[in-house]
């Protein structure tokens, strides 16, 4: 459950364990980040059965974070559960990359990162860019 919240908000790992429970909206089925690193505090909305599952979660563990484990032991869990030899960070940059193919809306991830200066945001944009522009070139 953790990693899918990471994967479908874009959050950082310390964001993902600062969940509260208070901050699931059930009404508009989203999720408030509190941003770290000086990033902006921003509301992700995540789809109806993602949401549902984590609500259920959240109510069954009763306390006032979501997930209430250490970072260390997040890490121990990704290293048993990744899917490839990447870091936990790497689901923060393929949630932005899959944002920005499906809406072409460098803002928008912007919005979603909670960056503040949108240098920070173009990174994937150009990533996007450059592969597309290799994969015209090479195939």
């Amino acid at each position: 459950m953790l990693l899918s919240v990471a994967l479908r908000t874009g959050a950082r790992a310390q964001e993902v364990l600062n969940i509260q429970r208070s901050d699931l909206n059930t009404y508009d089925e989203s999720i408030f980040i509190r941003g770290l690193k000086n990033s902006n505090d921003r509301e992700i909305p995540i789809h109806s059965q993602v949401f549902e599952r984590l609500h259920r979660f959240a109510e069954k563990e009763g306390g006032n974070k979501v997930f209430d484990i250490s970072y260390n032991r997040l890490y121990q869990v990704w290293e048993m559960y990744r899917p490839v030899p990447k870091k936990f960070h790497s689901l923060r940059h393929t949630f932005a990359i899959e944002l920005y193919q499906k809406t072409k809306d460098i803002r928008l991830v912007q919005v979603a990162l909670g960056h503040r200066n949108i240098a920070n945001t173009m990174v994937y944009a150009n990533y996007v860019y450059s592969q597309q522009e290799l994969r015209k070139l090479i195939l």
